[in-house]
Parts: C-alpha cells; sequence; structure tokens
C-alpha cells in the first residue's frame, strides 16, 4: 500500500479516495501506446487479413489517429506491414511466435525518445539536473529489468494465455 495525496494505491490495482476505483495498472506501469499496441497486433492475428486503422482503432478502443502512430512506429520495426490504397491497411509481418513484448515495447520506446528530444526542455539549476541524472540512471536499470520479463512472452503466448485462436 503507498500513500499518495489524499488517495492510497494498493497493490492490486485500486485507488481509495473517497471511492474504490479500479485502476488499469498497464497504464500505470506502461506507455499506453504498448498497450494499445499489444491490443492491436493481437487483433490483427486474430483477423489474419489487413484491416483499416478504422477498424482496429473501434476495436481496441483507441482513436484512429493515436492507433495509426502507432503502427507506423510498429512497421518501421518490422512487426506490421503497411499497404497503402484503397484495399489497404495493416496485416502483421510476422507470426505471432516471432514477435516478442520486449520488442514491441522497444519499438514503442524508440519511438517515444525520438519525440521527447525533439521537444524544448526547460532550464534546471543545479539540483535539478543533479535530481534528473540520478533518476535516469535509476529508471535505465529499472527498464532493462522490465525489457529481459518480457523477452520471455510472444504475441502467440498472450493469445493462449486468454484463449484466442
Amino acid at each position: 500500500m503507498i500513500k499518495y495525496g489524499e488517495g492510497t494505491f494498493l497493490l492490486g490495482g485500486y485507488y481509495r479516495g473517497d471511492r474504490m476505483k479500479k485502476v488499469n495498472r498497464i497504464d500505470q506501469i506502461g506507455q499506453p501506446r504498448f498497450r494499445i499496441a499489444v491490443h492491436a497486433l493481437v487483433w490483427l492475428a486474430q483477423k489474419e487479413c489487413v484491416c483499416s486503422s478504422k477498424a482496429i482503432a473501434e476495436r481496441v478502443n483507441s482513436h484512429a489517429t493515436f492507433l495509426r502512430r502507432v503502427l507506423a512506429t510498429l512497421s518501421q520495426a518490422g512487426i506490421v506491414e503497411a499497404r497503402e490504397g484503397r484495399e489497404g491497411g495493416y496485416c502483421l509481418k510476422k507470426s505471432v511466435e516471432d514477435i516478442s513484448l520486449s520488442e514491441v515495447y522497444l519499438a514503442i520506446k524508440k519511438q517515444e525518445c525520438e519525440e521527447a528530444k525533439s521537444k524544448a526542455q526547460e532550464e534546471c539549476d543545479e539540483c535539478g539536473l543533479q535530481l534528473d541524472q540520478r533518476l535516469e540512471e535509476i529508471m535505465v536499470v529499472g527498464e532493462h529489468l522490465i525489457i529481459d520479463y518480457l523477452k520471455q512472452f510472444t504475441i502467440a503466448d498472450i493469445m493462449k494465455d486468454i484463449q484466442l485462436k
């Protein structure tokens, strides 16, 4: 249990404030892009055909523009294939057995890092710079642990675990 402000985060993914509310744990520990990417990949694997971004967005409960950015990243990483034209859309470029969650995570993370570099950062005082540097060191170690853990799982594993196709 972790105290934060007026509420309490329970390790099971709940927040207690005025009332109990379920919190999506993946949004607490990962990027929304990662979650949407995995959902889209599972759905593409189920469909086994070219699907429009609109159809995928509706299925994974995402805005189509946001989803297209995620899929463009996965396309650049060689995970999905983007087909243009009237009958265009997206399909898997690799088998689900060959797509690890770490590969998806790293593709999404790479894109986010490139976007962050392009944004201007505010200047910090010396203490702020040291704090940022130390936090970065801690986060790098944590992220390496996450990536190593995600290497164990593929999209096929996820589909099997939730009993899909």
